[in-house]
């Protein structure tokens, strides 16, 4: 099982893939692909549930941000000597730690927004 969120941007609903490739909606099941719900408890209850008697959503239907609510987006830079090489940058002695917006989070095929005036 795995679970995504499918649906227009920034109205996403939860879902999982099931075995046989089809999407299915957890909407009845929990609120959202969030915090809470990737706690050990709700996931082995997810893992339990009867796929084939979740509503199956269309085909074709757009791929969101694998997870909802984030509240920070911290990411670690030149963690490995092959980054640092594509970078033209050395290997630091330390990863290196910072922040995006949150707004950066897309789905897998969306579009990626540069904001006006950035290079």
């Amino acid at each position: 099982m795995k679970l995504l969120r499918y649906g227009r941007a920034g109205q996403e609903k939860p879902g999982l893939l099931d075995a046989e490739g089809n999407i299915r909606d957890l909407s009845g099941v929990v609120e959202d692909i969030a915090g809470e719900v990737l706690a050990l408890g709700i996931l082995a209850r997810l893992a339990v549930l009867d796929t084939a008697k979740l509503p199956l959503v269309p085909a074709g239907v757009r791929l969101g941000p694998c997870v909802g609510r984030v509240g920070k987006f911290i990411c670690i830079g030149l963690n490995f000597s092959d980054h640092a090489a594509e970078s033209n940058l050395p290997v630091p002695a330390e990863p290196v730690v910072f922040g995006k917006w949150t707004s950066a989070i897309v789905g897998p095929n969306d579009d990626i927004e540069i904001p006006r005036g950035a290079q």
